[in-house]
């Protein structure tokens, strides 16, 4: 914590914990409980974001990565779906919302008739510049509030800690 940062709940709950549990060791949670608290604001911050283009944070995701695909923009449910790491369900719903709004087309893939293409509309590709515009400049915002010797470092450290914990697994008690 530095000198002119406040304390935090996260302060609070692990002061609680040293006072009931003197013996238990709480730096992690410390990391994983700001990490939690952050993804929250951040999420409700781009969640604002987008809502001014008329989508949800989920919407944006596959618009984002249609567009991110390249030139003609198109990409299978599966291969959405598998991106995203969304059901197939969840993937439906979203493309039914988007397609409603004009965003993206779905079609047969000329190469296997029994399969969809999902293509991103002129339209569409107006909305993700946009919006990843827009969330990029909301997360500048917060991000610049941070002295810029500090900015690497925690990216860097961010990229460590999440390769540290590889596939999201919980790690396996070795006895």
């Amino acid at each position: 914590m530095t000198e002119d940062t406040p304390r935090d709940d996260v302060d609070r709950i692990v002061m609680q914990w040293a006072r009931e549990r003197p013996e238990l060791e709480t730096g992690a949670m410390e990391v994983f409980g700001r990490i939690g608290r952050l993804a929250r604001v951040a999420g409700d911050i781009q969640e604002a974001v987008y809502a001014r283009f008329g989508i949800t944070r989920g919407e944006f995701d596959v618009l984002a990565t249609l567009r991110r695909a390249g030139e003609p923009f198109q990409l299978s449910p599966k291969e959405l779906a598998a991106s995203l790491m969304l059901t197939s369900g969840g993937m439906t719903g979203r493309l039914d919302r988007l397609e409603r709004a004009g965003l993206v087309t779905r079609s047969p893939d000329p190469a296997d008739r029994r399969a969809l293409v999902i293509t991103l509309t002129g339209r569409g590709r107006e909305v993700a510049d946009e919006a990843v515009a827009a969330g990029l400049a909301a997360q500048r915002e917060v991000f610049d509030r941070l002295p810029a010797h500090g900015r690497e470092r925690l990216a860097g450290l961010l990229r460590d800690l999440l390769a540290a914990a590889g596939s999201g697994e919980p790690p396996s008690r070795t006895a």
